[in-house]
């Protein structure tokens, strides 16, 4: 019950203060972190006390599976078909050269910790978090280009990351033996990629189908819309888990074909997500502070702090330098693009996924390293995520509405023209 009075009391404070925060510095996650670090078992014990890293995986797991899907269905797909290079080139050069540069690192920098290992840790770290990029993901004065490829980065790097923890969360006990698994990661990672969007879309185009067809027929009231939308989230990330394939995958993917069918539900959709959904992911940030990383500071060292602030700052900057050469980006753009791919709900996920598996001798400081890095991008990307954006988008406004297909439209304030000339006005 301690529990409970101790969350409620925290939420209540930042309910009453939250119109005052909104567009400011100080972030929701960055308020529930701090108070599970100061409630919980690192502190005033009061929060968190019997709760299991299971408890808080399968918390995590759900507020991301309606993160995924709740931003899925802000995607416009007319845009994204024409700008679909940027999220690729994020997605199939970012992440594996990050997740390269990554390894490097950490086997470089953190004494004692196997080749194995240290590819485990970048791949637990990999993907950005949806959650924590709200700012920019909502910020319609951000092109829409660059808010579009940063949330689908966001919702689909989790189905490719999985693949690469669960390889080298097997080998990690024995780290030799990586040039034989070349051909098994191939057909995990094809499995839980190809499943994982084929299940999404069939669960999210027959979730879209029939809502549509039952609004039409006058069978749904309010409440129920927000709540199908749960359902055919949830239903997407179980179908594809229990077919092998990448749940969160599936999640987004059925987010983004719901939206694209059923436009005229994304209003419920939203609502859920500011409501419930949101709930879910204070939960979790909550206890993240009070269960994962609380009681584990006074483990931290130099090392560490040095490593997580180099897989912020660093590799994550380089990787996205390395996937937009060529791109024709102003400096500026891949800046952006680099310094906001946060780290949150899915590296928590991936970490704890780890230390279940009982056998991996390395799993308890995987998990110090990637809660650490979550903790510092909890509070540097809530910091810098609302004034960039803001700056970022003002100088965007600056620059022509049209501009020659050759140049960078990335920061543009354009206008996306339909088939009879008619503006879309930023695919919103």
């Amino acid at each position: 019950m301690t529990d409970v009075i101790a969350f409620a009391v925290l939420l209540l404070g930042y309910a009453l203060i939250s119109g005052r925060t909104q567009g400011t510095s100080l972030t929701a996650p960055m308020v529930f972190t701090t108070g599970g670090l100061v409630l919980g078992a690192g502190g005033l014990n009061l929060l968190g006390e019997g709760t299991t890293g299971t408890a808080v995986r399968i918390l995590t797991e759900a507020a991301l599976v309606l993160v995924l899907f709740t931003d899925a269905v802000r995607i416009d797909l007319r845009v994204l078909r024409r700008e679909y290079h940027l999220p690729l080139r994020l997605l199939g050069i970012g992440i594996p050269t990050g997740i390269a540069l990554g390894a490097a690192a950490a086997f470089g920098i953190l004494p004692g910790l196997s080749l194995a290992g240290a590819v485990l840790l970048a791949s637990v770290l990999a993907p950005t978090d949806a959650a924590l990029g709200t700012a920019m993901v909502s910020d319609r004065r951000l092109p829409i280009r660059i808010r579009q490829s940063l949330n689908v980065e966001s919702g689909l790097n989790d189905g490719i990351a999985l693949p690469a923890v669960m390889v080298f969360a097997a080998l990690a006990p024995v780290s030799e033996g990586l040039e034989g698994s070349a051909w098994s990661w191939v057909g995990f990672a094809s499995a839980q990629i190809g499943v994982g969007a084929l299940v999404g879309g069939a669960v999210g185009g027959l979730g879209g189908w029939a809502i549509t067809r039952a609004d039409a027929a006058g069978w749904v009231n309010a409440t129920h819309r927000r709540l199908f939308s749960l359902g055919v989230a949830w239903l997407a990330y179980a179908g594809a888990e229990v077919t092998t394939g990448s749940g969160f995958l599936a999640a987004f993917v059925a987010g983004m074909v719901f939206g694209a069918l059923a436009r005229d539900q994304r209003a419920f959709v939203h609502q859920f997500a500011e409501r419930e959904g949101e709930l879910l992911t204070l939960m979790t940030f909550a206890l993240f502070g009070a269960v994962i990383i609380g009681p584990r500071l006074d483990e931290v060292d130099g090392w560490t702090l040095a490593y997580a602030a180099l897989s912020l700052a660093v590799v994550r900057p380089l990787a996205v330098a390395v996937a937009t050469l060529g791109a024709r980006l102003r400096p500026e753009t891949v800046c952006f693009l680099g310094w906001f791919g946060p780290r949150g709900l899915a590296s928590i996920v991936f970490a704890l996924l780890v230390v279940e598996q009982g056998d991996i001798a390395e799993a308890d400081r995987i998990l110090l390293v990637a809660g650490v890095t979550v903790l510092l991008s909890v509070y540097a990307h809530g910091i810098t995520a609302a004034p960039w954006a803001r700056s970022f988008g003002r100088r965007a406004g600056r620059y022509a509405p049209t501009a020659p297909e050759h140049e960078d439209v990335t920061v543009h304030s354009y206008r996306w023209h339909g088939p009879r000339g008619q503006d879309t006005d930023r695919g919103d």
